[in-house]
């Protein structure tokens, strides 16, 4: 696993904790990989020869930590709607996993909290059942995060939407930040995970839809899902009118591999959508779309490689 840019997690911690003892980093230890932290991997990697590219592959893992193996990422060995559901989170959150899976937003749009991947909120009702699941099969683990506060949530789920609102308004200041003990519990419930393939069952009936997209386009890879997942997630659809043209796209594309076909039919499916979009939003989409289209890219300042950060890659979709 590469820790770069936007990485999160216990490995980046330990990467933190490493730089500062060699005197090159004195930011937070708070296991987010951010400027701060590529500086002094910078510096390292010019001090020691190594390419310098700030980013810790397996040369620089090996130079910082020579006696301990290289982390591994535990999402690749995740169910696929599962990673499906990690990608399209870090570009809904811009964090990626394990932090998209705790996305935590205060009522800056009237939803009194968003959480979770997809920004599951109060507002919509939406949240509620994800909690209310996670309370019922997973009592212990619950206790482990909110301790006393845990009574406090389980009665307020259980009041109309309007006064859960106003409860969630009590626990963030008027930038809309949820404030402590709360902010961090939610951060914790976010990393189990329990919380987060209760996330990834939510999302099955779109998971679904993505499948039987795939199905309805002649595209078969593990990226071919993902974007379908993707624009089931943030489009909703693909309308008969953008599905002639993509049709007529495909007719342009030359034989070729099996691979380079399926690329190229991703790639046309990516750029027709982001076309149906709000004009406003159409290179943003297309950013977005093309990334999971080619297996990498950068979305919102943040680089992606599908392959390595996901699992998902150009082959057959998985069961």
């Amino acid at each position: 696993m590469t820790l770069k840019l936007g990485s999160s997690g216990d490995a980046v911690k330990q990467l933190e904790q490493r730089l500062a003892d060699l005197g090159l980093y004195t930011g937070t230890i708070d296991g987010s990989y951010g400027g701060g932290v590529q500086a002094a991997v910078r510096k390292f990697q010019a001090t020691n020869g190594l390419e310098v590219d700030g980013s810790v592959g397996p040369n620089t893992w090996k130079a910082l930590f020579p006696n301990e193996p290289r982390p591994v990422n535990p999402l690749l060995k995740a169910p696929i709607g599962q990673r499906c559901l990690a990608l399209t989170g870090t570009f809904e959150t811009s964090a990626p996993p394990p932090g998209c899976f705790s996305g935590l937003t205060g009522d800056f749009d009237k939803q009194g909290i968003s959480f979770g991947a997809l920004q599951w909120n109060f507002g919509q009702g939406s949240l509620q059942p994800l909690l209310k699941k996670f309370f019922a099969n997973h009592p212990n683990v619950a206790a482990d995060i909110f301790h006393e506060n845990l009574a406090t949530l389980q009665a307020t789920l259980q009041l109309p939407i309007p006064q859960q609102l106003a409860w969630t308004r009590t626990i963030q200041n008027a930038r809309f930040q949820i404030a402590e003990p709360w902010k961090g519990m939610f951060l914790a419930l976010g990393r189990t995970p329990e919380f987060q393939a209760i996330q990834a069952a939510a999302v099955d009936s779109t998971l679904a839809t993505a499948r039987q997209m795939c199905k309805r386009f002649e595209v078969n890879s593990n990226r071919a899902l993902a974007l379908m997942f993707d624009i089931a997630t943030q489009n909703g659809s693909i309308s008969p009118t953008t599905e002639a043209l993509i049709r007529a796209g495909y007719a342009k594309i030359p034989a070729g591999k099996p691979a380079d076909v399926e690329v190229a039919r991703l790639q046309v499916i990516a750029n027709r959508r982001a076309e149906a979009s709000n004009p406003v939003f159409v290179e943003d989409v297309r950013k977005r779309k093309l990334c999971i289209a080619n297996g990498q890219g950068v979305v919102h300042g943040l680089p992606y490689d599908l392959a390595e950060q996901f699992g998902i890659d150009l082959t057959p979709i998985s069961a």
